[in-house]
């Protein structure tokens, strides 16, 4: 008797329906062919042991089962109750009439409880464009899939209720979510403000800047200075994330298995903090089976990169294709997957090994070259597509000991927003543009146009403060925000002045 189930695997993030094919007939071996890995044909033991369990019959007789399309490498233990359904309606056990209609997807345990999933998202939209009735998924992923409008989606706990479901003997709980319910109560959830931190007003402005414009900043200062603190609190005053966004954050999340159980969405931006001993495949992305790596975990969100310099050389540079093309492209010798990686890049550094070069109160005991030897760790070309080099001194006690509040993030997020919409509306017909941070050269030159007298205030910052060539473009680029933050259609004086402040690190002898 031949009989299929639907399952589904995923690729990227994106997934690809996978039918099962179950037959049984005369003989006594059990054959699973289709490509499966070691996890996959593990699962004979596993639905063995559980239909045992619960008082199921396994088949015996010769079954051959088929995943198909075959050339697409099935993965993990996810596809255990689509064949334990198979099983159990090529064996006449349970009606097979509404197989057909569902798309089924959930590990098993040796007692037949059903174990949560990776990808419950990606799976549920491809089961709704492929015109599935339903899908049964784990209790735990059910609200996940829940988010997708159009498809009825049960969450289930064991064996049983599945059985019982598909014979039409028991009536399961619908999932649901009220996606616009779930956004107003976590938009502004963040625990961490701006109104913590005292003093650095100069700090706090270029962090508003780089938020409003989606420009990547780099801090440097001495040890104390409050850095770290700063940069944990960019994600409070960005935009909250559109629905579009938190459903391609969630499906890269999802397909991690970095989304906590039990959540339906990502809601806020993710903050992403790897540590300087990360390898360049777990910040990318990749391993036999392509994972998401820490870039694309972060995107529409920040990475944080907390002492730059100590991070492995070739861990940075993979970097640089990723900053520019907004996605990385893991290619094996089979087949490649794309993963999106659109992020801020906020990182940190000490000025020197000791930490303290430039420091008010205290002496540098580097030698000489070191502070710029130091430097050179961080490679020219990634050091380009920084578009914020700012320079951070340590808080004066009389500011610490002031009970005074600082200005909260909501107040700064709301300017931020109020930029952001300025841009939406300025690169609405330009696909992949979305902030000034993104703009081709095409565009800086129609968009970030200057008078004769910021021409000729550029010119003399080039000049006078040994400014390199790639600090053009940025500069520009940053002005344009600035610009759009004071509500102005033209890039002023002012505006140039503030950004060219911006660039530390290309002034030459800023190092020694």
């Amino acid at each position: 008797m031949l009989v299929k189930t639907f399952g589904a695997a995923v690729q990227g993030i994106d997934a690809t329906i996978v039918t099962i094919e179950v037959n049984v007939s005369q003989g006594i071996k059990f054959f699973l062919v289709g490509l499966p890995d070691s996890a996959v044909k593990e699962s004979h033991e596993r639905i063995l042991s559980a239909l045992t369990y619960n008082n199921f019959k396994f088949p015996r007789q010769q079954v051959i089962v088929n995943m198909s399309p075959a050339d697409i490498r099935k993965e993990g233990a996810a596809y255990d109750l689509a064949l334990a359904m198979a099983l159990l309606a090529a064996n006449s056990q349970i009606a097979e009439e509404r197989l057909s209609n569902y798309l089924i997807m959930g590990e098993l345990s040796l007692d037949g409880c059903i174990l949560p999933i990776k990808g419950a998202l990606p799976i549920a939209l491809k089961a709704k464009e492929e015109g599935f009735e339903g899908i049964l998924l784990p209790q735990e992923n059910a609200r996940e899939a829940a988010v997708v409008d159009g498809i009825q989606v049960y969450g289930v706990s064991t064996i049983c209720e599945v059985a019982g479901f598909l014979n039409g003997e028991l009536e399961l709980q619908r999932a649901s979510l009220d996606v616009s319910h779930e956004f107003q109560q976590h938009l502004n959830a963040s625990d961490l403000d701006f109104a913590d931190v005292k003093g650095q007003e100069s700090v706090k402005r270029a962090l508003e800047v780089a938020a409003a414009g989606g420009h990547n900043i780099l801090l440097v200062g001495p040890p104390g200075a409050g850095k770290s603190m700063m940069a944990k609190r960019l994600p409070s005053i960005l935009p909250p994330l559109s629905l579009a966004e938190s459903l391609e954050t969630t499906k890269i999340h999802s397909v991690a298995g970095k989304l906590p159980q039990g959540t339906a969405l990502t809601y806020q931006r993710p903050f992403r903090s790897p540590h300087h001993t990360i390898s360049d495949v777990a910040l990318v992305g990749g391993g036999a089976y392509p994972q998401p790596g820490e870039i694309s975990l972060a995107h529409n969100g920040v990475l944080f990169l907390d002492e730059l310099p100590e991070f492995k050389r070739s861990v940075l540079e993979v970097m640089r294709q990723p900053l520019e093309d907004r996605r990385i492209t893991i290619s094996r010798a089979n087949f490649s997957v794309d993963y999106p990686a659109s992020f801020m890049l906020v990182a940190s550094m000490n000025p020197c090994p000791c930490g303290f070069y430039n420091h008010p109160d205290r002496d540098c005991v580097c030698g000489p070259g070191v502070v710029q030897r130091y430097l050179n760790r961080i490679s020219g070309p990634l050091l380009d597509r920084i578009d914020i080099h700012m320079e951070i001194v340590p808080v004066p006690f009389d500011k610490l000991a002031t009970l005074r509040t600082a200005e909260p993030s909501s107040a700064i997020r709301q300017r931020v927003m109020a930029a952001r919409k300025i841009q939406e509306l300025r690169y609405a017909k330009v696909k992949g543009v979305h902030c000034n941070a993104q703009m081709t050269a095409g565009l800086l030159r129609k968009y970030a146009r200057v008078d004769d007298t910021g021409a000729e205030l550029l010119r003399q910052a080039m000049q006078r403060l040994n400014l390199s060539a790639r600090a053009y473009d940025r500069i520009l680029k940053v002005a344009r925000t600035i610009a759009d933050l004071d509500q102005s259609a033209d890039i002023l004086p002012q505006h140039l002045s503030e950004a060219i402040t911006y660039r530390n690190l290309d002034r030459e002898g800023w190092a020694g």
